[in-house]
């Protein structure tokens, strides 16, 4: 794991002075750690009773869909407001600096299905929380939520107890 951390870069004082932001960019741009990325994020879930994958805009979509294609599973995209052009169900939740929205198509799961939330990093928890419940007001189960990094000082895994979670990288 040393090698994918490795890939993460620390920008300073982004977005705001104080906060150390995680870049992913560098861990894209190399083929072999993100091959293994996506690797170590599907290796749990193998053989598991899942139906699909989601993932948030933006950078869930990266890894998310690179995990279903990975388990031969559909994608399903969570997306910010007004983006998805067929009926949508949406969920509004705080974030640090104000709230946020994020729309899934009402026809996008059912009761039948089990489904594995990825994303990039897990912060504070509340856009992965937000995102099973619009999952579920679907009738959908999520089985379990992946992370390439989860900052466990800020203690988002809190507002997940619930769940299953997988995550790569501690800091």
């Amino acid at each position: 794991m040393q090698r994918l951390k490795d890939t993460i870069r620390d920008i300073p004082d982004f977005p705001k002075p104080g906060i150390v932001f995680k870049d992913i960019t560098p861990l894209l741009k190399d083929p072999v750690a993100l091959r293994f990325a996506i690797q170590q994020l599907t290796k749990p879930f193998v053989d598991r009773n899942i139906t699909a994958v989601a993932g948030m805009e933006a950078r869930g979509f990266i890894f998310g869909s690179l995990v279903a294609w990975e388990l031969e599973l559909p994608f399903i995209p969570l997306r910010k407001p007004g983006k998805l052009p067929y009926h949508a169900q949406s969920v509004s939740y705080d974030l640090e600096y104000g709230s946020a929205s994020l729309e899934i198509h009402t026809d996008a799961l059912n009761k039948d299905d089990r489904v594995l939330l990825i994303d990039d990093l897990l912060a504070t928890g509340g856009t992965a929380k937000a995102s099973c419940e619009l999952i579920e007001q679907l009738g959908a189960t999520v089985e379990a939520l992946g992370f390439v990094i989860e900052l466990d000082f800020i203690n988002g895994r809190e507002k997940l107890e619930n769940y299953e979670i997988h995550a790569l990288l501690h800091y």
